[in-house]
């Protein structure tokens, strides 16, 4: 009786293990792909968010990437030292930074339109499988 009282703190009875253990290997996966163009997996998913969405405020970036500005900031002085990036304070707040695209930035697109593709034969999920995992994640995010 004692023991079933128990069961619920099993590592394998949280779903927080799978997905932590899931992350960290898809991530993984990324980093050959993303070295041969210079960034690691935060700052590809940061100019993920500006190739379609710059010019963009910190504050934008970070809503969408589910990250604090004390985070991204570190991540942004890199890509902008890398020359990729502009940081700007927006003249009408001098408290919002304004993210924007160089030329090297938006060229850097074009390097990186193949890691999708690369990374979708690197896990074994049908496309169905794969738009469900998508949904379910989603929801999760949405809650939290």
């Amino acid at each position: 009786m004692a023991t079933a009282r128990y069961d619920r703190l099993k590592l394998e009875n949280q779903i927080c293990f799978p997905l932590y253990a899931s992350s960290k290997e898809v991530i993984h996966r990324y980093k050959d792909y993303l070295t041969e163009i210079g960034l690691t997996y935060t700052q590809y998913i940061a100019m993920m968010v500006l190739w379609e969405r710059a010019p963009l405020s910190v504050k934008g970036l970070g809503e969408f990437l589910y990250l604090d500005s004390g985070t991204l900031t570190p991540l942004l002085k890199k890509l902008e030292k890398s020359g990729l990036i502009l940081r700007e304070r927006d003249p009408q707040d001098e408290r919002s930074v304004t993210i924007s695209l160089t030329e090297a930035g938006r060229g850097l697109r074009e390097k990186a339109i193949q890691i999708p593709e690369k990374m979708e034969s690197c896990i074994p999920l049908t496309n169905e499988e794969a738009q469900t995992l998508y949904k379910l994640l989603y929801k999760i995010l949405k809650t939290v």
